[in-house]
C-alpha cells in the first residue's frame, strides 16, 4: 500500500515541488497540503498521515517536529535551522517513542556527495573555507549545508593535528566559524543554492563546488526519505545516512 504523506508548507516554492513529486510517485500517497495557519496535529489524524514533510521556517520547525513525532507519524524535515541542542533532544523523543525521522539539511544527491568528498579532501588539505550562496529569502544563515559540511570536515579532522590557523587574526568580516572553518554567505536574488569548499595547500588550491539549478534537485532525496524514514526506529541527521 502507498505510504501516507502529508506536506506541511505546502504553499511555499519548495512546498509546491514536493506536492507534485509525491503525487507523481506510485509508492507514495498525498493526504494533504498545509500551511502555518493549520492545525498541524488535527490534521495529521485527520489525514492519518504516516509521514510528514515539513518545508516551513526556521522559527516553526522544532515545534512541528515535536508535533509530528507526538502525533505518531514520521518527520521528514527540510527546514534548516534546528541547533545541536534541539537535535539532540529530537533524537531523544524519536528513541524513546521507537519512531523513525529524517532532518536533512540538504536533500539534493549531489550535495551530499560534494559534502563527503569535502570531508575525504580534509585528510589532505587541512585549510579550508566554505563560501554558500543561497536566495534572498533564505531566513537562516549560514546555512545548514555548510554547517554540516563543517561538522563533517571537523570529524575527519578530530583524528589529526589541528592546522595552524591563517584566518583568526585576520581583520574584518570573514564570515562565521564553525569548528573553526570559516563559512561566507551570500544571499542575492537570482540564486537558489550553491555551495563551494576551497581547499588551499601549498602551491595549488582545491575547489569543490555544487550548484542548484532548479528545486526538483531536492526531490529525489525527500522522495528516498519518505520511503525510508518508517524503516526506522531513531531520528537520523543527513540524507547520507538514508544512503
Amino acid at each position: 500500500m502507498p505510504i501516507n504523506v502529508l506536506i506541511n508548507g505546502a504553499w511555499g516554492r519548495m512546498g509546491q515541488e514536493a506536492v507534485k513529486a509525491v503525487q507523481n510517485d506510485p509508492e507514495l500517497e498525498l493526504v494533504g497540503q498545509i500551511g502555518k495557519t493549520d492545525d498541524l496535529t488535527a490534521v495529521i489524524q485527520q489525514s492519518k498521515a504516516q509521514v510528514v514533510v515539513d518545508l516551513t521556517t526556521p522559527a516553526a520547525v522544532y515545534k512541528n517536529t515535536l508535533a509530528i513525532i507526538n502525533a505518531q507519524a514520521c518527520p521528514v524535515i527540510g527546514t534548516t535551522g534546528l541547533t545541536p541542542e534541539q537535535i539532540k533532544k529530537l533524537e531523544e523523543c524519536c528513541t524513546q517513542k521507537k519512531r523513525g525521522g529524517v532532518v536533512a539539511p540538504n536533500f539534493s544527491i549531489a550535495a551530499i556527495l560534494m559534502m563527503r568528498f569535502s570531508a575525504q579532501v580534509s585528510q589532505y588539505f587541512p585549510h579550508v573555507e566554505i563560501i554558500e550562496l543561497h536566495h534572498a529569502g533564505k531566513l537562516d544563515s549560514p546555512s545548514g549545508t555548510a554547517i554540516k559540511t563543517a561538522e563533517m570536515i571537523a570529524t575527519v579532522r578530530a583524528d589529526q593535528a589541528a592546522p595552524k590557523a591563517t584566518h583568526e587574526n585576520i581583520p574584518g568580516a570573514r564570515g562565521a566559524l564553525h569548528h573553526h572553518i570559516p563559512i561566507h554567505s551570500i544571499r542575492l536574488p537570482g540564486l537558489v543554492a550553491s555551495q563551494e569548499v576551497l581547499f588551499g595547500g601549498v602551491g595549488e588550491t582545491l575547489r569543490i563546488c555544487h550548484n542548484t539549478i532548479h528545486r526538483e534537485a531536492f526531490m529525489p532525496g525527500i522522495l528516498l526519505a519518505c520511503k525510508k524514514v518508517l524503516m526506522l526506529d531513531h531520528l537520523v541527521y543527513g540524507l547520507e545516512q538514508l544512503l
